[in-house]
Order: C-alpha cells, then sequence, then structure tokens
C-alpha cells in the first residue's frame, strides 16, 4: 500500500543568474512500512526533497501526497497540524530545546497539539532509547548519542506514521551511529512506521530495504535491497 506519492517535483532557489534547481521533476512513490534511504553527494537536493515530504519546505512545482492527502494543499494551520501528527522529523544536530529536560522535549509535540501525554507510551521510548535514568537531564548534561536518542524519542512520541531522518549519525562515531540505526530499524519492524533516512554512510544505506540516490536534483538510481518485513 502506497503511503506516499511524489509527483513531478520540482524546487527552485533564487532567479536569473542565481537559479538553483535544487529538484528538477523528480517522481517516486514509498510504500508504507517501508525503510528508504536516500543517497548522494552535498548540494543533490536530497534534504531539499526531505523537507519537502515533512511539511518544512513548499516545492515550487509538482505534489506530494502522504496517506492520500494532498500536503500542499493545505493551509500554513492544516500544514502545522499535519506535521506535528503525519511525520516524525529527526535532524543531524538534535534541535533539542535546551531548558526542557528529556521528558519535556520528548512529549513537546504532544503537548502542542493539546493532547494528553500516553505515559505508556512514553514509558516505553525511555526503556528502549536506554533514557530512563536520564529522563530529568537536560541536553547538556547528555552525549551526543543520547542527544539523538531524545531526538528519535521526540519524533516517535506521537506515532506519526512516517519518520524522516536527515543526516541523523551525521554527528555520532560508528557505535552510536550503528545504535542509531538500530533504533530506526526497531521502529520500522516493531511500529510499522515508514522510514526515510538521509545518509552519506553507504553502511547504513544497505541497511534499508530500498536505496534511491540523488544527483543534482533527479533520481539517477532506485534499488530495492530487500523485501519489506511483513
Amino acid at each position: 500500500m502506497e503511503i506516499i506519492k511524489v509527483e513531478n517535483l520540482t524546487k527552485v532557489y533564487g532567479s536569473g543568474n542565481n537559479e538553483v534547481r535544487a529538484l528538477d521533476n523528480v517522481s517516486f512513490s514509498i510504500e508504507k512500512g517501508e525503510f528508504l534511504a536516500i543517497i548522494g553527494p552535498s548540494g543533490s537536493g536530497k534534504s531539499t526533497l526531505l523537507h519537502i515530504l515533512g511539511g518544512v519546505d513548499e516545492p515550487t512545482g509538482g505534489r506530494v501526497y502522504v496517506n492520500g492527502q494532498d500536503v500542499y494543499a493545505q493551509n500554513e494551520d492544516q500544514l502545522a497540524v499535519f506535521r506535528r501528527r503525519q511525520v516524525g522529523l529527526i535532524y543531524q544536530f538534535y534541535n533539542l530545546i535546551p531548558v526542557l529536560d528529556v521528558e519535556e522535549n520528548i512529549t513537546l509535540p504532544v503537548l502542542m497539539d493539546g493532547a494528553p501525554v500516553n505515559e505508556t507510551r512514553l514509558k516505553e521510548l525511555l526503556d528502549v532509547l536506554g533514557l530512563k535514568k536520564r529522563r530529568h537531564n537536560l541536553p547538556n548534561q547528555l552525549s551526543g548519542g543520547q542527544q539523538q536518542r531524545v531526538s528519535i524519542g521526540r519524533a516517535l512520541m506521537n506515532a506519526p506514521a512516517v519518520v524522516l531522518a536527515d543526516e541523523p549519525t551525521g554527528n555520532l562515531d560508528s557505535r552510536n551511529s550503528q545504535e542509531i540505526v538500530e533504533l530506526l530499524k526497531m521502529s520500522n519492524r516493531n511500529y510499522g512506521q515508514t522510514v526515510v533516512i538521509i545518509t552519506h554512510d553507504e553502511n547504513i544505506a544497505l541497511q534499508a530495504d530500498r536505496i534511491i540516490a540523488v544527483e543534482d536534483g533527479r533520481i539517477v538510481k532506485d534499488d530495492r535491497i530487500r523485501g519489506m518485513a511483513s
């Protein structure tokens, strides 16, 4: 079953001699429960693509559908709700709120949505992420790997249909990087979430179900590595 559909996606920055075509007529779809890696050199357009999938950066042309919904046919308020409920975003630089502790950072999207915190889910995430003893620590009291675990918890707390990770291991050593990938694979497998990860690391990409390679704003390769877990 298709969960994301991208049609003729284009993104242009600037104009005239300063025009940069970050995405150039990109089309593909992603199946529900798929673990997809997007690779490509710096400046290839892969992060722009991820941010457009997540409702963060509006395309110049083309369409993005998530669960059959035309993402950019929505107004700003609807887009904000879409980002909170449908998508979990994980960034390379964590983007944690420094004055909030681990538990508060993880539950922030739920509280912003005006919903009650699912305490069972919070406890499960703290256990799985190895943050149970750190739940009241501030971000500056955590290692880089622990901060990235918090950002994963925040992305998963609302049980989104799609998890989008932009170079989530870019600032981590190889051991912490693999642990983060294992957590994403766990969320894909145990929660049935669709995971899209941007990475420069070939070893990480090869753990996905499918790899899309992007160069100069276009898809140059789309390979299935393995069948999706049932």
